[in-house]
């Protein structure tokens, strides 16, 4: 069978041209929706600003990377809800994970490990890494325990773990405030040192691109071998077209952004020098665990039994998936992904304090959910997630920018949040 033969996606004749495009292309609408939702938010927020404040500030390299900064943290913790919400549990507990595990890695930075490899000691932030991460898995793992093996159902477990360890991160340190941070830790959290600078940009970018390629180009010979319908090879190029764009623009931007002069002050550089912030490190942090979920949920056995319990639990037990040690599993994972986002959160702010986390539990569920992952169980994407934490954190700060107070924030969120669920219902009666 030649390539021609194969070439079948959106030829349909008796379909308009956009309904081609769209199947030509295998565009996710949903994906289309949301990318339209984020910069009618970041347009309207500029256009608001420039009209009611003398300025607009939003469509800035320097708002737009802090941006990509700010939503680090929680978009990491997205990608592991949306695990916990396709296998119909929810996890209320992660920003009091992160809260705890922050504090203890303060501790273990300032106070502890210090007396034993002095300070400065390249130990430290390695150590307090890991300490972090392992200790968010295993608070994870006690909760997907008590859930999977003891029957208490998962609202229960991490409402009551969301008390017990915003109280213990409390008590570690009788409320005191923990920093400052050790500081190569500090470097994880962003800043002018906690970037890869222009080059470093260029070289993620061109590898970025890279690999866009190649997946394209597998994915292509992939369908061949199994006798696949092929997208049109114009569909392919565009495709590649716009992702390696999307890359692109993004190294530019990034790149737009230089140092304050006060750091350039600092290094003994002329105050009208530019150098580059470039990528944040928690950035790239957020972009390779979200790489590594995707794989993890679309190329292995793992992810396949997750959907598999989402759709049908009693079905998946039955055809010979333990839910309840996958449950355990997705839980640990979940307390993981919520340590690590306590180094990036802690290593931002240059310390360890009693607020960390606080209601970022109610922003990761609401990333998870306008992303498409459906309360329901059975449905949701990690890129959706991610983006659904910049749609969250670009409704926060451009309320910041416009003055809005932080009860009408709330107000907001609250909003958003329902909408997106109302949204997802029509979404999925239209598609039935």
């Amino acid at each position: 069978m030649t390539e021609t033969t194969k070439t079948t996606i959106g030829t349909d004749s008796s379909a308009g041209p956009i309904t081609r495009f769209l199947r030509a292309t295998e565009i996710d609408t949903r994906l289309l929706g949301m990318f339209g939702a984020l910069l009618l938010i970041w347009v309207g927020f500029h256009v608001y600003g420039e009209v009611f404040k003398g300025g607009g500030s939003f469509l800035t390299p320097r708002n737009l990377w802090n941006l990509s900064v700010q939503t680090a943290s929680i978009g990491i913790m997205a990608t592991g809800m949306v695990l916990v919400i396709i296998t119909r549990n929810i996890d209320l507990s992660v920003g009091a994970i992160l809260g705890v595990t922050g504090m203890i890695m303060g501790l273990f930075q300032v106070e502890w490990m210090p007396q034993y490899v002095g300070l400065g000691s390249p130990l430290i932030w390695i150590f307090a890494v890991l300490l972090g991460i392992t200790m968010g898995a295993l608070i994870g793992a006690f909760h997907g325990w008590l859930i999977a093996y003891r029957g208490i159902p998962s609202f229960i477990v991490t409402l009551g773990g969301l008390l017990i360890w915003r109280g213990a991160a409390f008590l570690s340190a009788n409320g005191r405030t923990i920093s400052p941070v050790d500081a190569t830790f500090q470097l994880l959290g962003g800043g002018p040192y906690g970037s890869v600078g222009a080059v470093g940009s260029w070289i993620v970018g061109i590898l970025a691109c890279v690999a866009i390629l190649f997946m394209l180009w597998s994915g292509r010979q992939s369908r061949k071998r199994h006798d696949f319908p092929l997208r049109p090879m114009w569909a392919e190029i565009f495709m590649a077209a716009l992702a390696c764009g999307l890359v692109i623009g993004s190294v530019l931007l990034v790149n737009a952004y230089p140092w304050p002069k006060g750091i350039l002050k600092q290094q003994n550089l002329p105050e009208d020098a530019f150098v580059s912030h470039g990528f944040a490190i928690p950035v790239l942090i957020m972009l390779a665990v979200a790489i590594l979920m995707t794989i993890l949920m679309t190329k292995t056995r793992f992810g396949r039994y997750v959907f598999a319990i989402g759709g049908n639990p009693e079905a998946a037990a039955l055809a010979g998936i333990n839910v309840k040690w996958m449950t355990l599993k997705i839980f640990s994972l979940m307390g993981a992904l919520a340590g690590l986002s306590a180094v990036v959160a802690s290593a931002r702010l240059n310390s360890a304090t009693n607020a960390l986390g606080l209601l970022d539990e109610l922003y990761v569920i609401a990333a998870a959910v306008i992303g498409g992952t459906s309360l329901a169980g059975g449905v949701g994407t990690i890129y959706g997630a991610i983006l659904g934490a910049f749609v969250m954190q670009s409704l926060q700060t451009g309320m910041v920018l416009i003055g809005f107070d932080s009860a009408l924030q709330q107000i907001v969120v609250g909003t958003v949040l329902v909408l997106a669920v109302y949204l997802d219902n029509i979404y999925r009666a239209k598609t039935k």
